[in-house]
């Protein structure tokens, strides 16, 4: 017997079914995002479950004694998880015109990790182990463009410039625009797939076309994908689709190319959000040596490893450069306000 999906099980409760039908309606209307959609129904589907009602019959009092029991459960909790759950209930409360119930955020610790980022080797290993030409081709808009998962599932036949070489990604996360180069040998790759697959619309097609949300390539697919190639091609990193993405990032800024040119290819909003790469940059004559090197006299070992100050990232100088600027500005308004 076929295991039924969260959604399933939680339509089983008396109320839950119009309940969720209200819910999507309405934000699809409101112009929200398919995984928006997918998330709040998921937190009410669970938070259902919990209670066996639908969730806007809980007390307040139950609700946090429930994310309570969700941290105990599981202590290492992410914030998305808590932040999807709070807004998902207060998005249902809105709805129902409960204006009296408010459920604060709760405070949690964030967990300051560096992404995982492949190696320029392990990169080529990762696009030359697919023997199927459209995992090889998804791979490499991945890593070639920097990605979203769900912005290469929603990838057109109309959204590929091949003489301007650019391709552009529509209305990614945050509703933002923007436009990737297309490298030479990806457009040729694009070029021998249309040819061979003849896509109508959507460059990659999903199995179901029964649901608009559902006429692509599914989310889960592409995991699937990259996962099982980066076990087939030795990875030992744990790779997953947005591993791809980081690391789009950081070669890019090893090889030289400035932090606010990178922040526009990624479609970040906000600069401090990009930054993160230059925690995990490695220019090419650049290395960090231990001190055990030097501790006897010895030099550091030449090659890879290098002298300190041999080199100077672009993006640190730019770094250093906004730093400046900003403790220039405090200073000018300190002397104003002494004035």
């Amino acid at each position: 017997m076929k295991k039924l999906s969260l959604i399933a099980r939680a339509q089983m409760i008396p109320g839950f079914t119009e309940f969720h039908e209200r819910i999507v309606q309405s934000i699809v209307i409101a112009g929200k995002s398919q995984s928006l959609v997918k998330s709040y129904e998921r937190h009410l589907a669970m938070a259902a479950l919990r209670f066996g009602c639908v969730p806007t019959e809980v007390s307040l009092e139950d609700i946090q004694r429930y994310l309570y029991e969700v941290k105990i459960q599981f202590p290492t909790a992410s914030e998305a998880y808590f932040k999807f759950t709070v807004y998902s209930l207060r998005y249902a409360y809105k709805l129902q015109g409960m204006t009296h119930m408010h459920l604060a955020m709760p405070s949690i610790k964030h967990q300051k990790k560096l992404p995982v980022v492949l190696s320029k080797p392990e990169m080529r290993k990762m696009l030359e182990t697919p023997k199927w030409l459209k995992h090889r081709l998804l791979l490499s808009l991945l890593y070639g463009c920097g990605l979203r998962c769900m912005e290469v599932r929603n990838l057109r036949l109309v959204d590929l410039d091949f003489d301007r070489k650019m391709l552009h990604v529509r209305q990614g996360k945050g509703k933002r625009d923007r436009y990737v180069p297309l490298a030479q040998n990806l457009m040729t790759l694009l070029e021998e797939y249309i040819g061979k697959n003849r896509p109508k619309d959507y460059l990659f097609h999903g199995k179901s076309n029964r649901n608009v949300f559902y006429s692509k390539y599914s989310q889960r697919g592409i995991q699937w994908i990259v996962r099982q190639v980066a076990t087939k091609a030795g990875i030992q990193k744990p790779v997953s689709v947005h591993t791809l993405r980081h690391t789009f990032a950081t070669h890019l800024l090893e090889d030289g190319l400035d932090i606010v040119s990178i922040k526009e290819l990624l479609g970040h909003s906000r600069i401090e959000t990009t930054m993160v790469y230059l925690h995990v940059v490695q220019p090419e004559r650049k290395r960090v040596f231990s001190p055990l090197d030097t501790l006897y006299g010895a030099r550091p070992v030449t090659g890879n490893v290098a002298q300190p100050h041999a080199f100077v990232c672009p993006a640190l100088k730019l770094l250093d450069a906004q730093k400046h600027a900003a403790l220039s500005i405090q200073n000018l308004k300190e002397t104003h306000e002494m004035v």
